[in-house]
């Protein structure tokens, strides 16, 4: 078992029953408190945690790190890059620090006053500087739904789908941290029985709901990963909302795929929760049937039973969830993933974040996108507020949430909240 994992541990850190940040969770984040530069932090409870305090007042010391200015870094990239061994024993030492029975901590008020925020009190910021991205087209009920709309649905999956994880290198730069407002963004369309394309705002403003994993290791040009060995390069996930503009896509996805569609804006959930903290939720993932090709093939439990909600939020009006779906339902997974990226010999970093592109489940409330909830507009969702919905529509916030969860422990990522706020005028 993994220390901070311990199902019985209790923090002296106060924790609601439905919290996602338990003590056997402790995500690595960035936090800002105002007039400060940000900081490497965890969470337990509603309470951030600088650990810059926490290493200047000698709770690593016992660890040895080799560098402790990486808790004061305004990215986890330098944290990330100490290697697993090193930020795993970090963990282990939080589940300590915090652990109900250390009363020489729980009585710190150097501590609790130097290193305690409220989580409403801070911002948090993007937690790690992405230098390459990644999106994947992972599940197989999403690429099923999305061929049949759009071409036979007898054949709505293309030839090489059941072979290798297709995905395309996407925008690094307009990934943001939740909060992030993000405005329509605007591009060339093809109206309907018209010869040549227009210009303007996008009018299929979409969500496409995903998780995203970090990578805390890297390769050299040349090399390659193996299934067994990729999740030692894997240092975490993130929620991530693929925010797309459908009828930009349709236009220009031929023959390169997706462009201006999915590059206006990706926002992110600010803590990274470790693969570790997952390892009680391994479950077999769906049956890969061909057989996939040698260097694909993995043995364990590869995938994660992770639920995910996805809601809209109308302004001045509540919230409707609109889908609930779940991470297991991918058919291929993060091992394959990472694997097939490296194969050719692409060298990976520390830092780089791969989509796992739109997790679908098997039923309609399961589908990850308003393309499927609505299948192309001609379902409208209803809203609480009475109002319908084919696509987002100007001031709505898309809010995602997600978390594991058994009879002992509840693991979360919180929420990643994005405004829509109308296209610039030019």
């Amino acid at each position: 078992m993994i220390k901070a994992n311990d199902p019985n541990r209790k923090s002296w850190i106060d924790v609601s029953k439905d919290s996602d940040f338990p003590i056997q969770n402790i995500p690595f984040g960035i936090y800002k408190k105002e007039g400060a530069q940000g900081a490497v932090a965890t969470r337990i409870g509603d309470t951030v945690i600088d650990l810059s305090v926490l290493s200047r007042l000698g709770y690593f010391d016992h660890l040895n790190l080799e560098d402790t200015s990486v808790f004061e870094k305004c990215r986890l990239n330098d944290f990330i890059g100490l290697g697993k061994k090193q930020t795993n024993a970090v963990r282990d030492a939080l589940a300590d620090i915090f652990d109900s029975a250390n009363t020489k901590a729980a009585s710190d008020s150097d501590l609790k006053g130097q290193a305690f925020y409220k989580a409403d009190d801070v911002e948090m910021l993007m937690p790690v500087e992405v230098g390459d991205y990644t999106d994947f087209y992972s599940s197989k009920e999403h690429a099923t739904n999305v061929g049949t709309m759009f071409r036979d649905p007898d054949n709505a999956l293309l030839p090489n789908w059941k072979h290798i994880p297709v995905g395309y290198h996407g925008r690094s730069s307009s990934i943001v941290v939740s909060g992030t407002p993000i405005h329509r963004p605007k591009g060339q369309t093809l109206p309907k029985d018209a010869n040549k394309p227009v210009f303007g705002p996008t009018k299929l403003l979409d969500f496409e709901l995903e998780m995203a994993f970090v990578t805390g290791k890297q390769t050299r040009l040349g090399d390659s990963i193996r299934t067994a060995e990729a999740e030692e390069y894997i240092f975490g996930l993130v929620l991530f909302n693929d925010l797309s503009a459908r009828d930009i896509q349709k236009w220009e996805y031929v023959p390169l795929g997706p462009f201006l569609a999915k590059s206006f804006g990706s926002p992110i959930s600010p803590w990274v929760v470790t693969l570790e903290a997952f390892e009680p939720f391994r479950v077999e993932g769906p049956k890969q049937e061909p057989e996939v090709l040698p260097y694909l093939k993995f043995d364990g439990k590869k995938s994660y039973d992770i639920d995910l909600e996805v809601a809209i939020q109308p302004e001045k009006a509540e919230a409707t969830t609109v889908c609930n779906s779940n991470f297991k339902y991918m058919y291929w997974n993060m091992s394959q993933q990472l694997t097939h990226q490296s194969v050719n010999g692409c060298n990976i970093n520390v830092g780089d974040m791969y989509a796992s592109g739109t997790i679908s489940g098997p039923d309609k409330g399961s589908f990850g996108s308003m393309l499927e909830l609505t299948w192309r507009g001609q379902n409208p969702v209803k809203m609480a507020d009475g109002t319908e919905r084919k696509f987002i529509h100007d001031h709505d916030t898309i809010i995602m949430r997600g978390h594991s969860k058994n009879a002992n422990t509840r693991i979360g990522f919180g929420e990643v909240k994005t405004k829509i706020l109308p296209a610039k005028e030019d």
